[in-house]
């Protein structure tokens, strides 16, 4: 047998036993979490647990938002999920992985759902934005749906805790699943890097327009004053969301609905030829010898029926899309109007009246959205036909009867003046808001709003927040605050990554496969880059003798130095013991 010795003691080689332990992200993760002092400050508002509680309902929100920023896995997992890992970068003690099962989750959603929430959500903001320095002055807002799948019982609206939970009912889905109940999560991100800096969770069928006074007022509370712009789509310009705005010192900007009359009355302006577009941004195209996208813009003759300005913008770009989907859409409606008449001239064509024709015709119009700039015209010739009344052979006293035959004939007939007066408003679209900034301000303003739309395909598409598997009504509300924690810490990785790219010069990184350049980095690529890293423990008997650390390369090495993550963030954090036995 061949004896070692470590501190003395000797050991069977045959006996050794080599373990992974995995790092991936955490460390990178942790570092956000740390910075925001996270796990203190959700232990600081929960009940201090029970003494005979082996994992502290704090401890198991930790490890859930960690979970779900790296990779989500459902509750009745994260004890296999947890168990690859040292558990000192989860924040749990040797002991306590065991304790983390679907039980002991579930009841830590339960205490936080019970809990203050919305002042630890509100101290978590606040910790956002000073320890990040963010700047505020530009908000912006939307909602998405959360699908649910399964059988959800239909809530009376009953408290727990004190706190209604949200309802999940039927709504205007989003997800383009109506047979669905769902929840609506309203949120709220900065212009600086879309960083989440609030959200709620909201009934199924909330109607968005009736969301923006309060989501208003929580701002205002937050940040200390009215003083930023708010910026939503355009379900926000009612005239009680704008009125409560401005009434309260407010900024808002938005876009005008098409159904306002404003909007009617801007388009006959623009088709009597009459504004003076101002160009206000030119930027390349986004293909290869794509042609520059233009912007115009030009101020509204009269202002809304709350006194508010209009501001119209054009878009060169746009105004290309509107040109080619109009004529794309008359062209469909005259092929299938072309063929609909070949069919009348067939002798066993089902559409023997004229009503019937009509309506085959205007089915058609309406399918392919052309009635605007299209009309179907029927016209029906009649023959007619001699047929003896009575069997036999015709004589003088033969009585005959006429038949008709109508042969119907549809001819498409453009509408060139209504196609005139829209293709003068191709590409244009009016903005409304109570502040008096440059109109390039207001377009640069709510260009930012697609940020937005990426934090939700994170929400939903990386961090799987849809579809909801759980059926407890106050577990899903609870859980939608880990779910934005896990959020939160995605975009902070991505400002924190992109600004020091800036800081340091660096265009772009070899993010993508086969060493492509990656312009904006998000902190789903950067997961996967460093998921590999894992330690290497040496056991014997159950002990660990040595843990070896992993080794970065250079791409890895440069991603955490960018993230200010030290390199000891990647060393053991398990010590070895002394005795082996």
């Amino acid at each position: 047998m061949v004896r070692t010795s470590v501190d003395r003691v000797w050991i069977d080689p045959a006996a050794l036993r080599c373990r992974t332990l995995r790092i991936g992200a955490l460390p990178v993760v942790n570092a956000v979490l740390d910075r925001l002092g996270f796990d203190d400050l959700v232990a600081a508002y929960l009940p201090e647990p029970d003494a005979r509680c082996r994992l502290a309902p704090a401890k198991a929100i930790g490890v859930m938002v960690r979970n779900l920023a790296v990779g989500r896995r459902p509750l009745y997992g994260l004890t296999a999920w947890a168990g690859g890992y040292e558990p000192g970068r989860l924040g749990l003690s040797a002991g306590e992985t065991a304790a983390l099962n679907d039980d002991k989750t579930g009841r830590a959603l339960d205490v936080l759902f019970a809990a203050d929430r919305a002042s630890l959500l509100t101290a978590l903001s606040l910790r956002v934005i000073h320890r990040y320095r963010l700047e505020v002055s530009e908000l912006h807002n939307d909602s998405t749906s959360i699908t649910l799948y399964g059988a959800y019982r239909d809530e009376n609206g009953t408290a727990r805790a004190g706190v209604r939970p949200p309802r999940p009912a039927r709504g205007h889905s989003k997800d383009h699943r109506p047979d669905l109940k769902q929840l609506v999560q309203i949120l709220t991100v900065t212009a600086d890097g879309a960083v989440p800096l609030t959200y709620r969770l909201a009934d199924g069928n909330t109607e968005d327009s009736t969301t923006h006074i309060d989501t208003w007022d929580t701002l205002v509370n937050l940040v200390g004053g009215p003083d930023f712009t708010y910026i939503a789509d355009c379900k926000l310009a009612t005239r009680d969301n704008m009125d409560h705005i401005a009434g309260g010192g407010g900024r808002f900007l938005t876009v005008l609905p098409r159904s306002r009359k404003e909007d009617g009355i801007g388009r006959t302006w623009m088709a009597s030829g009459t504004p003076g577009w101002e160009q206000v941004s030119r930027r390349p195209g986004r293909r290869k010898n794509a042609p520059d996208d233009i912007y115009w813009a030009a101020q509204a003759p009269a202002c809304s029926a709350e006194g508010h300005r209009i501001c119209w913008i054009r878009s060169s770009a746009k105004r290309t899309d509107d040109a080619a989907a109009r004529l794309d859409r008359i062209e469909r409606a005259r092929a299938r109007l072309s063929e609909l008449d070949r069919t009348l001239a067939a002798p066993r064509c089902q559409l023997k009246t004229r009503s019937a024709v009509e309506a085959a015709a205007t089915a058609i119009l309406t399918d392919t959205g052309a009635a605007r700039w299209v009309r179907a015209e029927v016209t029906d010739t009649v023959s007619y036909q001699h047929r003896q009344q009575n069997p036999g052979r015709p004589g003088k006293n033969t009585v005959y009867r006429r038949i008709e035959h109508h042969h119907f004939h549809i001819e498409a007939v453009t509408n060139a003046d209504a196609v005139a007066f829209d293709a003068a408003s191709d590409g244009c679209f009016p903005f409304i808001t109570n502040t008096d900034a440059p109109a390039a301000d207001l377009l640069r303003m709510y260009k930012a709003q697609p940020h937005l739309e990426r934090r939700h395909a994170t929400y939903k598409g990386v961090i799987e927040a849809a579809p909801v598997m759980l059926h407890n009504d106050a577990r899903i509300d609870a859980l939608s605050f880990c779910l934005y924690a896990a959020l939160l810490v995605h975009a902070l990785i991505e400002r924190q990554l992109r600004q020091a790219m800036t800081t340091n010069g660096i265009p772009s990184l070899p993010l993508y496969h086969e060493d492509r350049a990656c312009k904006a980095p998000t902190a789903t690529r950067v997961f996967e880059i460093l998921e590999p890293l894992a330690a290497t423990a040496i056991v014997h008997d159950d002990q660990i003798l040595t843990i070896n650390a992993p080794t970065l390369d250079t791409l890895q090495t440069q991603l955490i130095t960018l993230l200010k993550v030290p390199h000891s963030a990647y060393a053991p954090t398990a010590t070895p013991p002394r005795n082996s036995r």
